[in-house]
């Protein structure tokens, strides 16, 4: 019987850290993930980097869009549907109203030879952000396996009544963990049968790749979630190489609205119920899709084969 070899169906990019982004018919993979992905976020007055997972403070971000110009300069539209470059006085400005405190657009370089962005560029107005750049605020999730133990154990309330827990990006980028992220269609497809009346359009979990169309990665036919057997695996995807680090624990964010997308707190407690599986000395925890690091550079289109080699077996599921 022939195998069917899993392909790319869908490729995003979010030029701007927990705004939406852009959907792509191919892509250029540099030493550091995608080129042009979250190369740029937006920050307030105490160093805070705007994520989502903090959603009274930044979920206004999912109202926006990112893209990048031919220029490779990220834009914004906000939601308005006006327009403005990254490193426009007046989109900082407008950002600011939207959020109710003085925010700024900052970036990061994205390329092999700049050391993975090391050094937040001057791309903002001076005097906005006072403290030290990169902490990141996550709400404590109500949901089983959203937060390890020992990091709840950490958690204390804000200003505002939330129980957040406190963190930093990842040493010269905007990125929280890993540079490349995947999720599968059959993943996806087995969560519709967990909660029929949810939305599981993938955007939900603003991956950078989703592949289908193989067994077991959304015909209907072998593991759920097969990303279990590739901790460790090698996966040739179009021109580049990767390699499966870790499984994805995830925030409240896929249960936000996003753009036309409703919320839905059903979205994370399908996977809490379904897919709790061991994260290094963490524990069990709620996750979706698989973190990648990029060993070879090189383009990846929709449509491009996905080979997969090694693998150290199945995650164990609670």
């Amino acid at each position: 019987m022939t195998r069917t070899m899993p392909t790319v169906t869908e490729i995003h990019r979010y030029p701007v850290k927990s705004m939406l982004g852009e959907d792509l018919a191919s892509v250029r993979v540099t030493a550091n993930g995608l080129a042009g992905d979250r190369t740029h976020a937006v920050l307030d007055a105490t160093g805070a980097v705007g994520s989502a997972k903090h959603p009274r403070k930044w979920g206004a971000l999912l109202r926006c869009r990112s893209r990048l110009t031919a220029a490779g300069i990220p834009e914004v539209e906000l939601p308005d549907g006006s327009r403005f470059p990254a490193g426009d006085p007046g989109l900082d400005d407008r950002l600011t109203g939207l959020l109710g405190r003085e925010v700024a657009v900052a970036g990061v370089g994205d390329e092999a030879g700049d050391e993975a962005g090391a050094g937040i560029r001057a791309g903002f107005r001076a005097g906005v952000v006072r403290g030290e750049p990169g902490r990141l605020e996550r709400v404590v999730p109500e949901y089983e396996g959203g937060v390890p133990d020992k990091v709840r154990a950490t958690a204390s309330r804000d200003a505002g009544g939330d129980l957040v827990t406190l963190s930093s990006v990842a040493p010269g980028t905007f990125f929280d963990f890993g540079r490349v992220h995947l999720v599968t269609g059959s993943a996806l497809a087995h969560l519709r049968t967990v909660h029929p009346a949810g939305d599981f359009d993938a955007r939900r979990f603003r991956p950078n790749l989703v592949v289908g169309g193989g067994e077991g990665t959304g015909t209907g036919e072998g593991p759920a979630f097969p990303e279990d057997d590739w901790a460790g695996a090698v996966l040739r995807v179009g021109e580049a190489l990767f390699r499966v680090t870790l499984p994805t624990p995830r925030c409240v964010v896929p249960t936000l609205a996003h753009g036309a997308l409703p919320p839905d707190p059903g979205i994370m407690r399908a996977v809490a119920r379904t897919h709790r599986v061991p994260v290094l000395d963490l524990g069990r925890l709620a996750c979706f899709g698989v973190y990648l690091d990029v060993l070879e550079p090189g383009t990846v289109r929709v449509g491009d084969p996905v080979g997969v080699e090694g693998g150290a077996g199945r995650a164990g599921r609670a």
